[in-house]
């Protein structure tokens, strides 16, 4: 497969791409959250559909916050602050849920390369344990069983991502930018609902 081809060099716009000083960058932060949605295709589109959905649906949420506040919106956090200042929460839980998701992928992906020998529905069960499992019901703990368990060889699966180092360079600022937005909820008693 050509380099061209990959899913890493037809991203969009990167992590790597959004500023997060003074705040992570809303413009940004949700066009690269909508490429991220495209590796669930490589993933399994079939398997992976209510994952895409969900993602969607919380990028959606920000993206009519953001257009009815754009004033109020340059940044997450501030979305999310002038957002709770209002006593309304629509954004700023489908930015949770949005964190849950990229943390999600980020934590398979990167228990996938740090243990070279493990396939990919091993790694993303790892994952899914880690992070989105303990706020699921039983249906969607069964859904996500199922998507688990058809995730595709790593041998099949990495050539369509991309060369292990971009690989890396867009994992670690996801991972950046996952943890910046996860200690501003963490830190600011404004943002909990």
């Amino acid at each position: 497969m050509s380099e061209a081809t990959t899913f890493i060099d037809n991203i969009k716009v990167s992590f790597k791409d959004v500023p997060t000083t003074p705040g992570v960058d809303t413009v940004s932060f949700l066009g690269a959250s909508e490429s991220l949605v495209g590796l669930f295709d490589i993933l399994g589109s079939t398997s992976f559909g209510p994952v895409k959905s969900d993602l969607n649906g919380n990028i959606a949420k920000l993206q009519k916050r953001y257009d009815a506040a754009k004033d109020k919106s340059a940044t997450l956090q501030e979305l999310v602050l002038a957002e709770r200042a209002e006593k309304k929460k629509e954004a700023t839980e489908g930015l949770v849920w949005l964190l849950r998701g990229l943390d999600f992928t980020a934590k398979g992906i990167r228990h996938n390369l740090e243990n070279p020998s493990e396939e990919l529905a091993t790694s993303f069960q790892h994952a899914y344990d880690g992070t989105l499992k303990q706020y699921h019901n039983f249906v969607v703990k069964g859904i996500f069983s199922v998507a688990l368990k058809a995730t595709p060889y790593r041998k099949d699966f990495y050539p369509k991502v991309g060369e292990e180092s971009k690989i890396k360079g867009w994992l670690e600022a996801l991972e950046k930018n996952v943890k910046i937005l996860q200690e501003f909820y963490e830190t600011t008693p404004e943002a909990k609902f």
